[in-house]
């Protein structure tokens, strides 16, 4: 029984050190979302931080900050659902699609 336990251990701290090995490689990748037609661009990692919003100069209009308020808010989500989206497939990947939560 003690051998069980072992081999549970370790592919304890198998998966444990795949995980941390995905966590820096997920800080590298990049998502990208935009909207009103490509007027604002949100780029998020897999650490889910924006890294970067890009907006084009037609767009600002200091007589209708509400548009571009909701633009950048319309592309920061999407590109937060697709960072997440790639963080689950790439937990995917480690767990054989088991579902673990409190993992992420």
């Amino acid at each position: 029984m003690s051998k069980n336990i072992s081999g549970m251990l370790k592919q304890a701290q198998k998966l444990q050190a795949d995980m941390l090995k995905m966590q820096d490689e997920l800080g590298s990748k990049i998502v990208e979302s935009s909207s009103g037609g490509g007027m604002v661009t949100a780029r998020v990692n897999g650490k889910q931080e924006l890294i970067e919003i890009k907006i084009d100069k037609s767009v600002i209009n200091p007589d209708d900050a509400e548009m571009l308020q909701d633009l950048i808010i319309a592309s920061i989500n999407e590109a937060l659902n697709k960072s997440k989206d790639m963080v689950t497939g790439e937990m995917s990947k480690l767990t054989g699609g088991l579902n673990l939560p409190g993992l992420f």
